[in-house]
């Protein structure tokens, strides 16, 4: 079994598998992968395609994983079949396209079916302008004047924003795992000022 999964024509469908695995248990110990994260995708912007394909339909994250499952299975399916039918395995160059191509309708086939079971919710987007005057915690690096840092922000709905943070005030910084208030929207990001600064109540709360 080893040897079949490790063998060089199978590297990129046992690998698949791999990633579909690490997505999932990253996901379940709650590492804060947001399967939602990239759902914001207008699928409409693709075009047809990328409807068909099921985005939008499903958030990215499990669409991707989905597609990952598809190829990995038909891919080493396909090779134990010419294992057992011609006693080689079918290089690598022409089983992976030939499982990609084939994973593709069968990935938006299971999209479609996952979208009618899903909870359907009321759509809660909002115009990122309402994060303002709602608190985040700096997620990954140091947030400085002119170097903003990935903070994490949930809306009115509880739904969480990954955000661009960097401090409004001269000469502030804020730390991985700080609070901060969100004040005011620029092109690229959010300014804040740290949770020790602020007397009132959080705005939206």
């Amino acid at each position: 079994m080893f040897d079949f999964l490790g063998a060089p024509q199978n590297i990129a469908f046992t690998a698949a598998l791999l990633l579909m695995l690490l997505i999932g248990l990253v996901q379940a110990i709650g590492f804060g992968v947001d399967l939602d994260a990239d759902a914001d995708f207008d699928a409409d912007m693709g075009g047809d395609l990328l409807s068909w394909l099921g985005v939008g339909r499903v958030p990215l994250l499990m669409l991707l994983v989905v597609f990952l499952g598809i190829f990995g299975a038909l891919g080493l399916l396909g090779e134990q079949a010419a294992l057992d039918w011609t006693g080689a395995l079918v290089s690598g160059w022409i089983a992976a396209p030939v499982a990609g191509v084939v994973a593709l309708p069968l990935t938006g086939l299971a999209a479609r079916g996952l979208a009618r079971v899903l909870p359907q919710d009321h759509s809660t987007a909002i115009p990122l302008d309402e994060l303002v005057g709602r608190f985040a915690s700096i997620v990954i690096g140091r947030a400085a004047p002119g170097m903003p840092a990935r903070a994490r922000v949930e809306d009115r709905y509880g739904q969480p924003h990954y955000v661009m943070v960097e401090p409004d005030n001269p000469g502030q910084s804020f730390e991985e795992g700080e609070q901060v208030l969100l004040v005011r929207r620029e092109r690229d990001g959010f300014r804040a000022i740290s949770r020790g600064d602020h007397k009132l109540p959080q705005l939206g709360a």
